[in-house]
């Protein structure tokens, strides 16, 4: 764990420890239980009552796993999939399988059958663990659904491994396969070694202002299927003995998070921005929590003074991605928070911001992390050309845009995003933020639109809270009056919803199509 102490001396002092022998099977659970069997590992809030899962509990559970996949074949490098919401069985199944060498793959419980299919295929899986449900969205794909019926009791689990000899890993195999949310072209699989957890800790302790502290509960309504429920809440919750609450599955709601937080005595959140808006658009004030952290988009002004006033605490936002997570994050035990921007590097990973030549940009350019950091992937499964085009020199790229701010990392917008107009580069996320701090406005999505004189044009689309009223003409000149005056959109559309990823952020490039099919319309080459 970090030890409290100044910002710069963090950075000076930290280097990774990896040994040769690493396997995140013990990391998260098998070390722990050895020591103490008894403590409180996951509290699980799906059933009707609370049911706390001790580290000892946890093992028994997971050798029951690894013993099913052993008797089905299972052997080092295989890749299984795990078709799970939150639920002890979702952790034991990853843990069973990175003990036995193999790769895990999370898997969203509302895929439907193209996106399964499609990960499904590419890697190769043969095998899935999953529930009755499950069962019946893997109807007709070439692999075999493992249930919790499938499993074998705990003495005949111990009769079957006691010849199994647990492979030697090293931080460099390969532990779990999590593929891309796909918003930018077809998903690819990033892989990642053992050594993946490692990377995320420094992370995660920053984002929850030192997690581990007494009393410290972790939730986040997040997938675990996800990268950001998996390696920001769940595994590094396990790993540093903070107890993680497992929530029922659906749709989210201000009030089910009260509840749980309620009833887990939860004190550590983190909360998609998405999330935090609905909590906002409603007026929710939740007390008993120590710190929330928020990642995926960035926070404005308007969202960390909310925090403070419903919450009662400074939000802490971090940045990362599939390829390489929890690099950069805000940690108000050691630094103010400053709008607009995600924060620091977190010590160990070297955060640059570079120019096409890969040297450090004067001012705007490509957010790169530099090789080295223990969060980042061992490179797309069966796609070498894809990992190669991801790096520049000894740097990987972002596909995000941003600059420096007195030490701080500003954002702004993936580079696909960025507006040109009249010469000007716009970045949308300020825009959005500025428009979210209007009294009217629930959510928002800013793109560029073809423009044949100004080559792009400033539009948004907006989604009006319940009730509200706002003209665009109010907007725009909300928008004027905060920030530069060629920035404000000059177009604005009032819509029921945004689309979305199922990670809650908004589909930038289904706006912009949407943005281009109307600008060709209005040309008549519609």
């Amino acid at each position: 764990m970090l030890e409290k102490a100044p910002y710069e001396d963090l950075v000076r002092r930290f280097r990774w420890r990896l040994p040769a022998r690493l396997n995140m099977a013990r990391q998260v659970c098998d070390d722990r239980a050895a020591r103490e069997p008894g403590r409180l590992a996951i509290l699980d809030l799906t059933g009707p009552t609370p049911r706390p899962v001790s580290y000892g509990a946890l093992q028994v559970l997971s050798r029951r796993v690894e013993a099913m996949l052993l008797a089905r074949g299972v052997r080092p490098g295989d890749r299984v999939g795990v078709l799970l919401s939150q639920s002890p069985l979702a952790a034991a199944a990853h843990i069973a399988i990175w003990r036995l060498g193999a790769v895990s793959m999370p898997l969203f419980k509302l895929f439907r059958r193209d996106a399964l299919e499609s990960r499904l295929v590419d890697s190769g899986s043969r095998f899935v663990i999953t529930d009755e449900e499950g069962t019946d969205q893997l109807a007709g794909f070439d692999v075999i659904p493992l249930t919790a019926a499938d499993l074998p009791d705990e003495a005949a689990a111990a009769a079957r491994l006691e010849s199994h000899t647990p492979p030697r890993t090293g931080p460099e195999d390969p532990a779990v396969l999590i593929y891309t949310s796909g918003t930018t072209g077809k998903p690819k699989g990033a892989l990642h070694g053992h050594r993946v957890l490692t990377g995320h800790l420094p992370g995660v302790e920053l984002s929850h202002d030192f997690l581990g502290q007494k009393g410290d509960v972790l939730w986040t309504p997040a997938d675990w299927a996800w990268i950001g429920g998996l390696f920001d809440v769940l595994m590094p919750g396990l790993a540093l003995g903070v107890p993680v609450v497992a929530g029922p599955a659906g749709p989210f709601s201000p009030d089910l998070a009260a509840r749980i937080i309620r009833e887990g005595r939860v004190r550590n959140v983190f909360f998609p921005p998405t999330a935090l808006r609905m909590l906002k658009a409603e007026g929710a004030r939740i007390d008993g929590l120590r710190t929330v952290a928020s990642g995926g988009e960035p926070l404005g002004a308007e969202m960390l003074e909310w925090g403070r006033e419903s919450l009662g605490l400074t939000i802490n936002e971090f940045y990362g991605q599939t390829e390489c997570n929890m690099v950069v994050s805000s940690c108000n035990a050691l630094f103010p928070p400053r709008p607009g921007c995600m924060g620091k590097p977190v010590p160990g990973h070297e955060v640059g911001i570079i120019d096409e030549e890969g040297r450090p940009a004067s001012g705007e350019g490509d957010i790169a992390i530099r090789r080295g950091s223990a969060s980042m992937f061992l490179g797309y499964w069966r796609r070498p050309e894809a990992t190669v085009e991801k790096f520049r020199g000894d740097w990987m790229l972002t596909g995000d845009r941003g600059m420096w701010e007195d030490g701080y990392v500003r954002f702004v917008g993936r580079e696909d995003d960025v507006i040109t107009s009249a010469g000007y580069r716009i970045g949308p996320a300020e825009i959005e933020d500025c428009l979210l701090t209007h009294p009217a406005v629930a959510n928002v999505g800013v793109v560029g639109k073809p423009d044949p004189l100004r080559t792009e044009i400033v539009k948004a689309y907006v989604v009006l809270k319940p009730g509200a009223r706002a003209t665009a003409g109010q907007l725009q000149d909300w928008v004027r009056g905060r920030l530069a005056a060629h920035s404000y959109p000059r177009e604005i559309a009032f819509v029921d919803q945004l689309p979305m990823t199922v990670t809650g952020k908004v589909i930038r490039k289904a706006l912009k199509a949407r943005a281009a099919e109307e600008a060709a319309a209005e040309r008549g080459e519609a």
